[in-house]
């Protein structure tokens, strides 16, 4: 059987997360110590005992599910699981840095300060209102596509989220967005909904941001990987550092291809699909993509006793 493990992004985030791992494993515990250290404030209270409208915010959820995804992958080491059990490793969006820290590539203290900086420049490259994301449900990417297209008149109106085979997200200027919520309803979209975001991700608008990356990744070191990573950007494994330094960049305004990475790993023979971290987000998509391979969520200590059974 082959096994591949993959990181939740955003949205995944909920109060108290991480923290039985926390009690229950002393090497949890330290990631999170590590990230409190690295970004010299205490981000472990406001995950645990905080605001959730506080830890939503861009800046602070991405160190902050970095932070949980890697407080269960050592646990699950601690139970003598190893990321090298897998085949490959995979994230969305900000889970890719979760995936390269787990593989080894990167550091949990670097990739927790690259994600305040990547969150920071998110929000700020583009004014509050000014940008939107919309979930269109029951379109294939090309449809969707399409619809942006005809949406973006002199607007930026892109498919961002490439989910599973019938929700696609979009990105871009807001009135442009709004206009392909619109054009799905005509083109047979069973849904399609503006989301609750900061800012439009994942599409030109997040050019500033991905030169505030370039910028940061510049300054840290990259090992290659112990495990193959697959590049949200390519849908495809990456093992070089540079290569994968250079992605971490394009990632910023480039679509998440997920639906491709999940198909691609299927195609390399993985049959079971462990989400490491919150929620459960990225299950429900792998099930909707590849029916035939099984899931399984790990982030809390009972889901980890329940893997030794």
């Amino acid at each position: 059987m082959s096994r591949a493990f993959v990181f939740p992004g955003q949205g995944a985030q909920t109060i108290g997360m991480g923290r039985a791992l926390a009690l229950a494993y002393p090497a949890a515990h330290a990631v999170f110590d590590e990230v409190d250290a690295a970004l010299g404030e205490n981000l472990s209270a406001l995950i645990w005992e905080g605001e959730i409208e506080t830890l939503t915010l861009t800046a602070n959820a991405q160190p902050a599910l970095m932070a949980t995804s890697m407080a269960a992958m050592r646990a699950l080491e601690a139970e003598g699981f190893a990321v090298t059990d897998a085949a490959f490793v995979a994230g969305h969006s900000l889970g890719e840095y979760s995936a390269l820290c787990a593989a080894g590539s990167v550091s949990v203290g670097d990739a927790a300060k690259l994600l305040r900086v990547r969150g920071s420049a998110m929000q700020s490259a583009v004014p509050v209102g000014v940008g939107a994301m919309a979930a269109l449900l029951g379109l294939d990417f090309a449809t969707a596509a399409e619809v942006a297209a005809e949406a973006a008149q002199d607007d930026v109106c892109q498919a961002a989220n490439d989910n599973d085979p019938a929700q696609v997200v979009v990105s871009g200027d807001k009135a442009a967005v709004e206009r392909a919520v619109e054009i799905a309803k005509t083109r047979g979209a069973k849904r399609a909904v503006m989301l609750p975001v900061s800012a439009p991700f994942h599409c030109a608008l997040m050019q500033p941001a991905a030169e505030a990356m370039a910028e940061a990744l510049a300054g840290v070191a990259i090992a290659a990987p112990k495990v193959p990573v697959v590049a949200n950007v390519r849908a495809e494994a990456v093992s070089d550092p540079e290569m994968i330094r250079k992605l971490l960049v394009e990632q910023v305004t480039g679509s998440v291809r997920w639906r491709e990475s999940v198909e691609w790993m299927v195609g390399q023979g993985v049959t079971e699909f462990w989400e490491i971290g919150a929620g459960k987000a990225l299950s429900g998509m792998v099930k909707r993509i590849a029916k035939e391979t099984t899931q399984r969520a790990v982030g809390t200590p009972e889901d980890v006793a329940a893997l030794k059974g």
